[in-house]
């Protein structure tokens, strides 16, 4: 069965994520607001979950049909085959969203598609059930689609400890791939906190599958293979020559990062300090690329206070980082100028309610 599959990402992030989804070998990939569209069957659905980086989720749209009023919305939904797309008599949650369409009513439409999943398949509809089933009404377009992640992608499952304002790991792969992070280049973050940047990057240059050690929702599917799972997530590891480094004026911060790097197997490869960035110094090796998230006023610190920690930055690294690349994200462009830095801004992204830019330059 081949299925639209949307990967969903920050707005501002469509191509990067759709040239993430390209090397990951994924067919017809084009971008679309919030995200990319590619085709597969549900192994590549599993696939997708696996191995993307900077998706947050991957929905697998199972039906779609044209529907101008409730009837007949609720005769096309029966004709559906729900029992080989969801399992029987199992909770779930239906979301409605509707757009120029004479269906207007969204919950109208919801009462509709949830009593007959309820008899079709005996499903028990219940509002904070894992397994959901996203219901688009565009221009009298029914779309359904299955979210097959679950708990949003960026939880990896290591990062347990974590400290204030964290970015997550799925914008953090965005960013270092949009800074042209391969893979094979050494990676520094001077602000580390709990170690998303360094330890992403050594995730990557080792071949770590991100899903590798988290449950999906499409796990309670009736299409779940579980001995094709399993075959899935082996044989992907491999060596690397390149370190990554983290490094904060916070022993609690670095604490964690360390702690972090352990649970994801990346701690031979990462290496973690207890000093500000006033003591920072490239490693031994070809220039890399400095990744930074640091404080801008939305949740730490005094907006005042920071405009001198973001002159020191930009003063270190152009002092002693000449040929290394930085990136950095900041919601003030007040700030991103006080590096002194020949900086070029990317789209506005939405991070927890906050708008952020990425900043890049070449030193």
């Amino acid at each position: 069965m081949t299925m639209e599959l949307f990967l969903a990402c920050p707005p501002g992030f469509e191509p990067t994520l759709a040239a993430e989804a390209r090397e990951a070998g994924l067919k017809s990939v084009a971008e679309t607001p919030g995200g990319v569209t590619c085709a597969g069957d549900w192994a590549e659905v599993w696939r997708a979950n696996l191995v993307l980086r900077g998706a947050t989720r991957v929905l697998a749209r199972v039906e779609e049909f044209r529907a101008f009023h409730l009837a007949q919305l609720d005769k096309r939904a029966r004709k559906v085959d729900w029992a080989t797309i969801l399992p029987k008599a199992a909770p779930v949650k239906v979301e409605v969203t509707s757009r120029k369409s004479k269906i207007y009513h969204a919950g109208a439409a919801a009462q509709r598609i949830e009593k007959a999943l309820t008899d079709s398949i005996g499903a028990v509809i219940d509002s904070e059930a894992a397994l959901k089933l996203k219901v688009r009404i565009d221009d009298n377009l029914v779309t359904f689609s299955i979210d097959t992640s679950g708990e949003s992608l960026h939880k990896r499952g290591h990062k347990v400890a974590v400290n204030k304002a964290p970015l997550r790991e799925t914008l953090a792969a965005l960013c270092l791939r949009a800074c042209g992070f391969d893979g094979t280049q050494t990676v520094l973050d001077p602000m580390c906190g709990s170690g998303t940047f360094p330890i992403e990057a050594a995730e990557w240059a080792a071949g770590l599958m991100p899903g590798r050690d988290r449950r999906f929702a499409f796990e309670d599917l009736p299409s779940f293979d579980a001995a094709s799972w399993a075959r899935m997530k082996t044989g992907a590891e491999r060596p690397t020559s390149a370190r990554f480094y983290g490094s904060d004026r916070d022993a609690g911060a670095v604490r964690m990062a360390q702690d972090n790097a352990g649970r994801a197997g990346v701690d031979d490869i990462c290496l973690f300090e207890c000093k500000p960035i006033s003591d920072i110094a490239p490693p031994e090796g070809p220039p890399g690329l400095v990744m930074i998230n640091p404080p801008y006023g939305g949740r730490i610190g005094n907006k005042k206070l920071l405009f001198g920690l973001y002159g020191a930055m930009g003063k270190v690294l152009s002092e002693r980082f000449a040929g290394w690349r930085v990136g950095f994200v900041t919601s003030d462009g007040g700030l991103a100028k006080a590096t002194g830095l020949d900086l070029s801004a990317g789209p506005p992204i939405d991070n927890g309610g906050i708008k952020i830019r990425l900043y890049q330059a070449q030193l």
